[in-house]
Parts: structure tokens; C-alpha cells; sequence
């Protein structure tokens, strides 16, 4: 394992440390000024203070006492001072022994090496919830081509080119 693989594996052990020790500026410390924190529910903290005032209210209220549990489970250095870190895990409840499988997370984590060593620059939690991909020759799949083809008949539906609200 060399240096940078070592350091960022450390930055993970230290999140998970931090979050389970309830330190709202040790957490802080791990992310760039500028850092992107999308959770689990898409609700987004952008800049490390946002960040960290919205987990100190967490690990003050309803999260108070619980610990990170996690793993890297992949690790891609893109350059020599940036990696993608892919985690496995999720937050275990003080009266919980174990994780309930409804709660288990995946992030997709970016850092970046910085003067003051390696930090979270992004961040991005989803619950482990994968749906099955259904065959294009699938009832759901042929259902749903016959309602494109009858809103296109029929001049409704979507437009091509869709804003977001």
C-alpha cells in the first residue's frame, strides 16, 4: 500500500471517528472549504460550514450517540492528488447491534490532497436499495413502450427538451 492509499484510508477511519464521536468541528476539519455534502435524502450542504452546522445539529438531535460504521470498498487514485473512494456503510443507532439492511449506504467520495493534507472535497451518500433492471422484452418494458407510442400519437407527454422545476 503506498503513502497516498495509506492517507486517504486514514481520512475514512477519521470520518467515521469523528461522526461517532459526535465532534462537529473534528468532522469539519476533514472537508475542503468549498466541499459538497449530498445526503442520503438528496438534501445538499454546500461549503464546509454548512456542512458542519447541519451535522452538529445531528449529532446533538437525532443522530446523538450513534457511530459510522463503514469500508472502503474501492479506492481509484485519478492523479497524484486526487482519489474516488468508494464506502459501504451506514449509521448504527445507539439501541441497534446491528444495521438494518434499509439503512445501509453507499458514498462516492472525492479528495483531494491539499497542503494541509488529504481532505473530502464531495461527498455523495444513497441507500442500498437496487431495483432490478427489467429486459427491453418485459411486460414492464413493452407497457411502457406502448404509453410512449400512445402519448406521441397522441401529442402529449413530455417535450424534448425538459427543465427541471
Amino acid at each position: 500500500m503506498d503513502t497516498y492509499e495509506r492517507e486517504i484510508r486514514d481520512l475514512f477511519a477519521e470520518y467515521c471517528r469523528t461522526w461517532t464521536e459526535g465532534d462537529a468541528v473534528g468532522f469539519g476539519r476533514l472537508f475542503t472549504e468549498d466541499a459538497d455534502y449530498v445526503s442520503y435524502d438528496g438534501s445538499w450542504a454546500a461549503g464546509v460550514t454548512r456542512l458542519q452546522d447541519n451535522h452538529d445539529k445531528l449529532f446533538r438531535g437525532v443522530i446523538a450517540g450513534s457511530a459510522m460504521v463503514g469500508e472502503i470498498e474501492s479506492l481509484r487514485l485519478l492523479t497524484d492528488s486526487v482519489a474516488v473512494l468508494v464506502g459501504n456503510g451506514s449509521v448504527l443507532m445507539p439501541w441497534r447491534r446491528s444495521l438494518p439492511k434499509r439503512r445501509l449506504s453507499r458514498q462516492i467520495i472525492v479528495c483531494v490532497r491539499t497542503p494541509e493534507g488529504w481532505r473530502i472535497a464531495a461527498i455523495q451518500n444513497g441507500r442500498q436499495r437496487p431495483v432490478t433492471i427489467p429486459e427491453p422484452d418485459s411486460m414492464p418494458s413493452r407497457m411502457s413502450q406502448a404509453m410512449t407510442r400512445l402519448a406521441r400519437r397522441a401529442g402529449i407527454g413530455r417535450a424534448r427538451e425538459v427543465a427541471l422545476p
